[in-house]
């Protein structure tokens, strides 16, 4: 397997060195036990997760426009003290698992980073039809792609990930250590996929969905990405009662995806580590957006964005609007 060579910017080399800086004083001063972040990964254009836990490995940590996994992942029943390196939307997550009483606030120490988007490695994959990468450069807002016999030159906002597209906070709303500075934060949007999947009847939705359910093979990979499926054991699992049958049959694999989107309204950070973990591009996020949207609208609520208050659908209100259960 070809390792990848990559070139940083330097706003990205700078921001890697102060989380090696912070990430080495936490460890020396034995504030934490452990700290997450990212490191080069094998494949090309990925980074992976990376767990330091000596001084000495601090120097692995690194910092681009390809760390898109949800590292709050990684938080929920652990016992000692962790340090996260966390994007908007990780620390957003890190909020709701906080409320949900998975991690304590003072078990974890944030590392905010403030951010201008996430590179999709599958859009510039789609664009690349095959062709092997084996240099990046990133330069200002480009992205230099070599490979055997070519060189592609991409504009890197064009590649970002469908959430930071839509403007999903770039800053982490809670933070002990800040990388960096703040920066503006984009207005929310709708990509225009979504905003042609709201044009719809509800038949035309229920298609869609039914369309794109149907090319999962229930292999679980977003329920596994999903920093907020923390369950020691999901639903599909059980088998006194058993929920859903085991099969890749359209009924099944609809019950699994319909009642974790449930399980997720008024909870989802909308990160998009579902739609980016799916081997198979199945339109995941869209059904999770709407509920989002309609959480926000039916309840003034989004998530990850306060450490008070609970879930929208965990506690009640008198006025809470009951049309949608009245007439379905």
């Amino acid at each position: 397997m070809t390792r990848t060579s990559l070139k940083l910017r330097e706003a990205d080399l700078a921001i890697s060195d102060q989380i090696r800086e912070a990430a080495r004083r936490l460890l020396q001063k034995n504030e934490v036990e452990l700290v997450i972040g990212f490191e080069m990964g094998s494949v090309p254009l990925r980074f992976t997760p990376c767990f330091v836990r000596k001084e000495e490995d601090v120097d692995k940590l690194v910092w681009n426009s390809f760390c898109t996994n949800n590292l709050a992942k990684y938080l929920p029943k652990r016992s000692g003290r962790v340090a996260v390196v966390a994007k908007g939307c990780d620390a957003r997550a890190i909020i709701e698992l906080i409320k949900e009483n998975q991690i304590s606030r003072d078990q974890v120490v944030i590392i905010g980073v403030p951010y201008h988007g996430m590179v999709d490695h599958k859009r510039i994959e789609a664009e690349l039809e095959g062709k092997e990468v084996l240099e990046v450069e990133e330069k200002d807002d480009s992205l230099i792609l070599k490979g055997d016999g070519f060189t592609k030159v991409l504009n890197r906002h064009d590649y970002l990930c469908r959430c930071c597209e839509e403007g999903t906070p770039a800053n982490p709303p809670i933070y002990d250590i800040l990388i960096g500075e703040l920066v503006e934060e984009k207005p929310a949007c709708l990509s225009p996929d979504f905003a042609e999947f709201e044009t719809k009847s509800p038949e035309e939705r229920w298609e869609y969905i039914c369309s794109e359910m149907s090319k999962c093979i229930r292999c679980y990979a977003c329920r596994n990405a999903c920093p907020l499926c923390y369950c020691q054991e999901c639903f599909v699992d059980k088998t006194s009662p058993q929920w859903l049958g085991k099969t890749a049959n359209l009924s099944d694999t609809l019950v699994f995806h319909l009642t974790r989107a449930l399980h997720l309204a008024g909870r989802c950070v909308g990160c998009g580590a579902c739609e980016r973990a799916c081997p198979m591009e199945v339109d995941i996020r869209k059904l999770n957006t709407k509920l989002v949207r309609d959480v926000g609208e039916l309840f003034d609520c989004r998530a990850g964005t306060s450490l008070e208050g609970v879930a929208p659908l965990a506690t009640f209100k008198p006025d809470d609007p009951e049309g949608f259960m009245l007439n379905p």
